[in-house]
């Protein structure tokens, strides 16, 4: 059998386990695999611009708040339909990446993760500072979930997460299809060599501003589905240090793989959430224990697994 066959297969048993996780885990459960999801979109996204295309941001914060605000604000002035107020989310997100990213994709390296940061502390201040629109630091609160289409209701946690497990699904499939497409071989060249993509006539910075956007509307996707998860959005959703959460799981996980963010996520969502149970300086050995992960999987976790195998994409 094929390794992509295999591949195949590993996906669809981890969806069939999530699946199962859905109909009979409990509410801690659910909450705990629906936050390993929502950062998995993020991420996913995310490494379309730092693993495929070779861009680090550190401004990638400001599209999951402008999802998590896009929806909340419509959905509390006009009371929506979720899948409508997602969209709207996700729509606000690639607009502000558009315009974010115009200026930005004109540099590259330092100059370029400095540009992402500058105007992802600009955005965070905006929402801090607009209280009569976004509730500055209180954020915005009853975000509810009304029925899709009116009809289906995902009031409930055990509801409301099949809507996230769909467009996770959807992500994956779309992601991988990006990757493997000659839109993505092309992002995949210029990271290895822009001037060289240049030469021969690719638009560079087109190709760049096009995965930015693309980045940022799964980091407003995820940001809309946090805001109706929680019930609410706050400021600090748009924070760097918001924004570096995309960075470490990739790291983690394996940048140069599709699977990397999804383990990446998964293991920084639980292993976060076991350390806080056990004590109250649960950032200092979070930390360290992210430190010993990323600097002893070179390339990641899948990375690690890949070379094992002998090479391949998981």
């Amino acid at each position: 059998m094929s390794r992509t066959w295999i591949g195949r297969l590993c996906w669809a048993a981890v969806l069939l386990g999530l699946l199962v996780v859905g109909l009979v885990g409990s509410r801690f459960v659910l909450y705990l695999a629906m936050r390993v999801m929502l950062l998995a979109i993020f991420a996913l996204g995310y490494n379309l611009l730092f693993g495929r295309t070779g861009l680090l941001s550190f401004g990638h914060g400001a599209f999951y708040a402008g999802g998590a605000y896009g929806m909340a604000l419509f959905y509390l002035h006009l009371n929506p339909d979720p899948l409508l107020g997602i969209l709207v989310g996700v729509a606000v997100a690639a607009l502000l990446a558009l315009v974010i990213g115009f200026f930005c994709v004109r540099h590259t390296e330092i100059y370029f993760a400095m540009l992402t940061l500058a105007f992802g502390m600009m955005v965070f201040s905006l929402i801090w500072n607009l209280r009569e629109i976004t509730g500055g630091d209180d954020g915005l609160v009853g975000i509810g979930r009304d029925p899709v289409f009116g009809v289906i209701s995902i009031a409930r946690d055990g509801q409301f997460y099949f809507l996230v497990l769909l467009c996770f699904a959807l992500t994956l499939w779309v992601v991988h299809r990006i990757r493997s497409s000659p839109f993505g071989l092309i992002l995949a060249g210029i990271r290895e060599n822009h001037q060289r993509s240049e030469f021969a006539g690719v638009a560079v910075k087109r190709y760049r501003l096009a995965a930015f956007v693309i980045s940022g509307a799964f980091a407003g996707l995820s940001g809309a589905l946090g805001a109706m998860l929680e019930s609410n959005t706050d400021a600090f959703s748009a924070h760097w240090s918001h924004s570096a959460e995309p960075i470490l799981v990739s790291l983690i996980g394996g940048i140069q793989t599709f699977s990397g963010p999804v383990v990446g996520s998964a293991v920084f969502v639980v292993l976060r959430e076991v350390i806080e149970r056990y004590t109250e300086n649960w950032m200092l050995w979070f930390g360290l224990i992210l430190l010993v992960i990323i600097l002893g999987f070179r390339g990641g976790a899948m990375g690690a697994i890949e070379r094992r195998l002998g090479g391949g994409e998981s």
